[in-house]
């Protein structure tokens, strides 16, 4: 399976957004985001750099980027918001934002060796599109590790959920309340710059 093995800093920082979005901590002030130079971009420029940008902070390959658009642009309402509300909803995505994970690339590593379960049953694939009343959990047998056991107890750090995720403090369970809509999403992206770059 394909890897995004870029390093994050310097994508951050080329792309013109900040680590914390990725989940890392954001150590230096970026004065100037995108670049030493600030030159004008042309409007194909504009329109790549957004759709890198998603790719890159969910941590997803063009194959599958194509195929989530095509997909967003046969549902009903707007193309663009349709596509982050997709890639939003990747159970990777949701291990991370449960806060079962420090950051994406950790969440889709736990989710590919089996860590999760969906309603009970085992998924393995990070890309697995979660829905409404789906209740995801840290497997039976993966609880005792050390990477969950601390996220457990009085001692458990505090972890601020999106509104469509549900969380109890402490509990290694956390639900799918509702849809997320694109005001849920915190990723600083022109999404319709996306559509226009693939409809040409």
């Amino acid at each position: 399976m394909a890897k995004n093995m870029q390093p994050i800093a310097k994508r951050c920082h080329a792309l013109g957004i900040s680590p914390t979005v990725m989940g890392y901590s954001k150590k230096t002030t970026n004065r100037n985001p995108g670049g030493q130079m600030r030159k004008k971009k042309g409007e194909y420029a504009l329109q790549l750099a957004e759709k890198q940008k998603v790719k890159f902070v969910y941590g997803i390959l063009e194959r599958q980027f194509r195929s989530y658009y095509e997909k967003a642009t046969r549902m009903p309402g707007k193309a663009g918001e349709n596509l982050l509300i997709l890639v939003e909803r990747r159970l990777d995505n949701v291990v991370y934002r449960l806060g079962f994970a420090s950051t994406r690339r950790d969440a889709r590593q736990l989710v590919n060796h089996g860590h999760f379960t969906v309603n009970g049953k085992r998924v393995n694939i990070p890309s697995y599109l979660v829905k409404p009343g789906d209740v995801i959990e840290v497997a039976e047998t993966s609880r005792s590790s050390v990477k969950f056991s601390k996220l457990t107890g009085e001692d458990a750090p505090m972890v601020t959920v999106p509104r469509w995720l549900e969380r109890e403090k402490s509990s290694l369970k956390g639900v799918v309340a509702a849809m997320p809509a694109r005001e849920d999403i915190d990723l600083p992206v022109e999404e319709h710059l996306i559509v226009e770059l693939y409809s040409k």
